[in-house]
């Protein structure tokens, strides 16, 4: 039986709606997400733990809404009055806590945004209450928006993850790597993206295909 190895080519990340799986750890937030011109504010905060599928939900509702995705870091030098021409979504909006201007930048937009009919959706891995924002009027405005929460992965979307970071990667482990990995890795998106990165490491190193031999030793070693 010829032998599965890995090739030192690009990672691909797909964000389509078809590439989102959805498990009781997301789905009310999907849903949320999808029924976007029912919200009654126009407007969500996506919140969840780093690696949780924010930027790929986000990347589905910017394209169901036609929006434009601009980092929260960005709004500084950003032309406002276009951005709120359209639905727009702002990524990690709680790193710019306690940056003047892109506080102010984004309280315009919100307010502009709103005020032309259109919709925000926001991401951060916490509620808007954690923000730590120091501007009062975009302090209230964001702890004012509704919720949806990612949930930490179960089994089924852990195993789903891993399954896409791998195919990202142009890589097919052996049908019982997977399950083996759900058993020996912390519970999390990040812990799930550094096996695969070391297994990707590894596999191509050695030439040998990713399999649950290799994924022991890789676990095993962790300096490997």
């Amino acid at each position: 039986m010829a032998q599965q190895l890995s090739f030192d080519l690009p990672a691909i990340t797909a964000l389509e709606r078809e590439d989102f799986f959805v498990s009781p750890a997301n789905a009310a937030a999907v849903a949320m997400v999808e029924a976007w011109q029912d919200w009654p504010a126009r407007k969500l905060a996506l919140v969840g733990p780093a690696g949780s599928g924010k930027t790929h939900l986000a990347h589905v509702w910017a394209t169901l809404a036609d929006a434009r995705i601009i980092p929260a870091a960005s709004l500084a030098r950003a032309d406002i009055p276009a951005l709120a021409a359209g639905n727009v979504v702002i990524e990690d909006v709680a790193g710019i806590a306690g940056i003047a201007k892109a506080e102010a930048a984004l309280f315009h937009l919100h307010n502009l945004t709103l005020a032309e009919g259109n919709s925000l959706l926001l991401t951060a891995l916490r509620p808007p209450d954690f923000w730590q924002l120091r501007l009062p009027d975009l302090a209230s405005r964001m702890s004012a928006t509704p919720i949806a929460t990612l949930a930490p992965p179960d089994d089924s979307l852990l195993s789903a993850v891993l399954i896409k970071l791998f195919t990202d990667r142009q890589l097919a482990p052996t049908p019982e790597t997977i399950p083996y990995l759900i058993r020996r890795i912390d519970r999390s998106f990040i812990a799930a993206r550094q096996i695969v990165e070391r297994l990707d490491t590894a596999s191509l190193a050695a030439s040998r295909p990713i399999n649950r031999a290799l994924a022991a030793q890789v676990l095993d070693n962790p300096a490997q």
